[in-house]
């Protein structure tokens, strides 16, 4: 299947996202619907894109190409009715995101693909109300968008494969890295990686054993600059698994095993703790602390992945 038009629903921080990621590819118009229009469209993607021409990740040219490729509107049937691919960046509410593809399936092209960019939900329940289960697909994006390369394209119960292979082919034309999820299942990859790890540094800052600012050095600075080069299964084949199932052998037992989440996390959310939102979490954080984390995080991104063909 060719795709040369994508629809994003949402216009929020993922949706822009987004929008700038498809309108890499030059054969590709995308179409951005919001409920309401903003003045200034452009605006957020405009900000993204000059990050990247001032690191020299792009060009002038390319910018420009880029926002050239890219409209909005207000209007649902106009977005979708001719679209290849839709993808909805709506909120984390199950029954509405059903309701949402509910809803397309009269107003899109019978062959349209329907994706949704949920981070945890079931491809499966949220495709439930549809009457053409066979063309929802899950892809989950990473925040943000524009410059992690990782993309999980989930299959639900009743995907096609024909439609896992289209977004598979449309993940790598625009650039990205997908991985193809064989199994609906919470978290899918790597949220599940993720959540395993932040389970044992919660319950390692819990017992005493450090403070949040250096488990975060312990990662950083420690198995974190492998991971980028050295998957950890790759990592288990180079060492031995004869010395891997030694070390599991030894220590999974004192490893956090709860299946609730952290105490710890559930007594700063009710504190009013938030982390960024707040100026304190694990940590505390000025403004001028926060900015720093988000442009050293963006800046780092865009020099690590400008070369990932």
């Amino acid at each position: 299947m060719q795709i040369r038009k994508v629809t994003v629903l949402g216009a929020g921080l993922m949706g822009n996202g987004l929008a700038q990621v498809f309108a890499k590819n030059e054969g590709i118009k995308v179409v951005v619907r919001s409920r309401k229009v903003r003045d200034e469209p452009y605006a957020p993607i405009e900000k993204n894109l000059d990050l990247l021409v001032g690191k020299k990740a792009i060009s002038e040219d390319e910018k420009e190409g880029i926002l050239g490729r890219i409209s909005f509107t207000d209007d649902m049937q106009a977005a979708v009715g001719d679209a290849d691919f839709i993808i909805e960046c709506f909120p984390e509410i199950l029954e509405t995101k059903q309701d949402l593809f509910r809803d397309l399936e009269p107003l899109c092209r019978q062959d349209a693909i329907l994706a949704t960019n949920t981070s945890v939900m079931s491809i499966t329940e949220i495709a439930a109300k549809c009457s053409n289960r066979g063309r929802v697909v899950g892809t989950h994006f990473w925040n943000p968008p524009y410059l992690i390369p990782l993309v999980e394209v989930v299959k639900a119960e009743d995907t096609d494969e024909a439609v896992m292979d289209a977004t598979m082919d449309l993940m790598r034309a625009v650039g990205k890295k997908p991985v193809r999820c064989q199994k609906d299942v919470p978290g899918f990859i790597a949220n599940r990686l993720q959540h395993a790890i932040w389970r044992e540094a919660l319950s390692i800052v819990e017992k005493g054993i450090a403070d949040p600012a250096t488990v975060d050095e312990a990662l950083r600075y420690g198995p974190g600059l492998r991971w980028p080069i050295l998957g950890i299964l790759e990592n288990a084949d180079m060492v031995g698994l004869d010395l891997s199932l030694n070390i599991q052998s030894y220590i999974v037992k004192y490893l956090e095993d709860s299946h609730e989440p952290s105490k710890l996390l559930r007594e700063l959310v009710e504190k009013g703790d938030l982390g960024f939102k707040t100026g304190k979490g694990y940590q505390s954080w000025t403004p001028e602390q926060i900015e720093a984390s988000n442009r050293r995080l963006r800046e780092y991104l865009i020099e690590v992945t400008k070369d990932i063909k």
